[in-house]
């Protein structure tokens, strides 16, 4: 029998929170953190009004020379959540406790400022910390917890879909937390994520539609803005007709408004030619995956990756790029025992846990993927029950892999033969692995090969349909995915229906009550662009993208926007693709939408 709540324990209860109130200055009236913290709600519990113990001077001053995490280490009451919250939720190891007895304290590598460690101010230990010893940095000149409304929404960044909680007051957000309990994250955000919000607020943000006239834009309203917006579509239209128009839609918008603009596209503007970033990163993952196995998405969820027994990473720098998917590769393989194979001619911090490290040289993915299958296939290693029970064309398979043996492979891949070996014995021994890949695979001119062939491999060895298993493409922006599902691409609506269908368009045209649909497969965003400078597109309305300044020949692009007859642009701040344009509109951000 087990008691909790004894006067004995109650007694030692107390003494404790006397012992820890005695620590440092824990002055409830100005400290951040009142209303959340942890060692407020026990003391006002067991009413513990104050100590009867000698107040201990702080050894050590605050540290505020990072941008982001303050740290007021006379708050500090050496819980070690942080240094858990680090090493075993984040697996960056970054902070530990130091030194000994009453000069104890929590410090990075070298007791250096967090700035200068290896610290990756991902937050998680200002979200784990239960007192004011880690705050936000502005957190001192920020509303009291209780003074803000709590509103759940998802991240905006990549594609991971974070769930956290915006604190907002008087219609700004003063802090970002993660939701616990909810996937895909369970509290845990990247840097990104938790502080970098400020951009909903600036006072850079469009706030009226801008017409430009004379090489200058003014302010005008949404009346005005719309009516010259439409005039400029409909001339466009009946000077050069439908196909002279191009439309950007935005992996940054919701399924709705992707929704939205793929069908005004189409059903109104009366052409295909919509498209989104997708094409510059994962459309080869929407048709190589789609054509395998029906659907362009992952086949396993984010939280189903710890049940892994081996992980294949490859063309992806996880950490960096999608950081809190990447905790539960870290997690698996530092705590659960789980494998890590590499795939990458770059150091990224994953090869740290890997157990196995290939670098290839650049564009011969394909190469090293047949290379493990002929080790798989020749050794029988392969899952023969599932190959013949759930695939087509294993005999084809066989045949071509047949000629990609390590050494030969070596000659293309640089890879070492036995490193080969070691890497299709551990993925094919695997009861379930995962395969986790993004654009350094996918932007290649190969890009949709690849995918295949990863694919390939996974069904190979009977890597599908399981937990923990499955071909796992990470998305860049955050929706990416969604925007593909509901069809901002030029050749198929949404759900993947073919444009070129007669059966299908002619259900969408009763659908959407429109009088015909184009049946003529649109330009891809990387025809659009030449297509302006050839003269065959004469009008673009480009929604949250910006390829004057992300496209890699700028140059090119500027030339075109400048060349178009009417250039409408919809987004949330002055962009430079934005500067071309006859007609600026304002964008709302992720956190002012529904």
């Amino acid at each position: 029998v087990v008691f909790t709540e004894s006067k004995r324990v109650i007694s030692s209860r107390k003494n404790t929170l006397e012992l820890l109130l005695a620590s440092g200055n824990h002055d409830c009236l100005l400290c951040p953190a009142t209303g959340e913290c942890i060692l407020q709600d026990l003391a006002y519990r067991y009413q513990v009004a104050g100590t009867s113990y000698p107040r201990q001077v702080p050894p050590y001053d605050m540290e505020a020379v990072n941008p982001f995490i303050l740290r007021d280490f006379s708050r500090c009451i050496l819980c070690g959540r942080c240094v858990r919250s680090c090493q075993e939720v984040q697996v960056n190891n970054a902070i530990s406790i130091g030194y000994r007895g009453k000069v104890s304290k929590i410090v990075a590598a070298g007791d250096r400022p967090l700035k200068d460690s290896d610290c990756v101010f991902c937050g998680e230990c200002v979200q784990a910390c239960p007192t004011g010893a880690l705050v936000p940095k502005d957190a001192r000149f920020r509303p009291r917890p209780w003074q803000t409304e709590k509103i759940r929404t998802t991240c905006p960044y990549c594609g991971v879909g974070c769930q956290m909680h915006l604190h907002v007051r008087d219609n700004q957000i003063h802090r970002v937390t993660g939701v616990e309990n909810a996937l895909p994250n369970e509290g845990s955000l990247c840097v990104k994520g938790r502080f970098g919000f400020e951009f909903v607020s600036s006072p850079e943000r469009l706030q009226t539609p801008l017409i430009k006239e004379n090489g200058r834009f003014r302010a005008a309203g949404w009346d005005e803005a719309l009516d010259v917006c439409a005039s400029g579509l409909k001339r466009a239209v009946s000077r050069h007709g439908p196909d002279s128009i191009g439309v950007l839609s935005s992996a940054r918008a919701t399924n709705e408004e992707n929704y939205l603009v793929q069908k005004f596209t189409r059903a109104v503007l009366g052409t295909n030619n919509i498209d989104h970033c997708a094409r510059l990163c994962h459309s080869s993952t929407v048709s190589g995956l789609g054509q395998v196995f029906g659907s362009g998405a992952m086949t396993n969820t984010i939280a189903d990756l710890e049940k892994a027994d081996v992980f294949l990473v490859t063309g992806s720098n996880t950490t960096e790029s999608h950081p809190v998917l990447s905790i539960r590769v870290k997690r698996a393989v530092a705590q659960q025992g789980a494998k890590l194979i590499v795939v990458d001619p770059r150091r990224i911090p994953l090869v740290d846990f890997a157990h196995v490290w290939l670098r290839q040289n650049l564009g011969t993915d394909i190469d090293w993927i047949n290379g493990m299958m002929n080790v798989i296939v020749e050794e029988g290693l392969y899952d023969h029950d599932f190959v013949a029970q759930r695939t087509q064309g294993f005999e084809e398979l066989k045949a071509v892999v047949a000629g990609y043996t390590p050494e030969a492979v070596q000659e293309s891949t640089g890879i070492d033969p036995q490193d080969l070996r070691a890497a299709a014995r551990l993925y094919a021994g695997a009861g379930a692995a995962s395969i986790l890949y993004a654009m350094g695979i996918t932007q290649h001119v190969c890009g949709t090969d690849n995918v295949k062939s990863l694919a390939n491999l996974a069904m190979l060895c009977g890597h599908i349909g399981i937990e923990g298993g499955g071909v796992n493409p990470l998305r860049g922006q955050n929706n990416v995915q969604g925007a593909c599902d509901m069809g901002a691409l030029p050749n198929v609506y949404p759900g993947y229906q073919r444009v070129s269908d007669p059966a299908l368009r002619e259900k969408m045209q009763t659908r959407w009550n429109a009088s015909s649909l184009p049946a003529v497969e649109g330009l891809k965003v990387t025809e659009m662009i030449p297509g302006a400078l050839e003269g065959d597109v004469r009008a673009m309305y480009i929604i949250g993208e910006n390829p004057a300044l992300s496209d890699a020949d700028s140059g090119h692009v500027r030339q075109a926007l400048d060349g178009l007859d009417f250039l409408v642009v919809q987004d949330i701040f002055l962009t430079e693709t934005a500067q071309y344009a006859d007609v600026v509109l304002p964008a709302c951000t992720f956190a002012e939408k529904e």
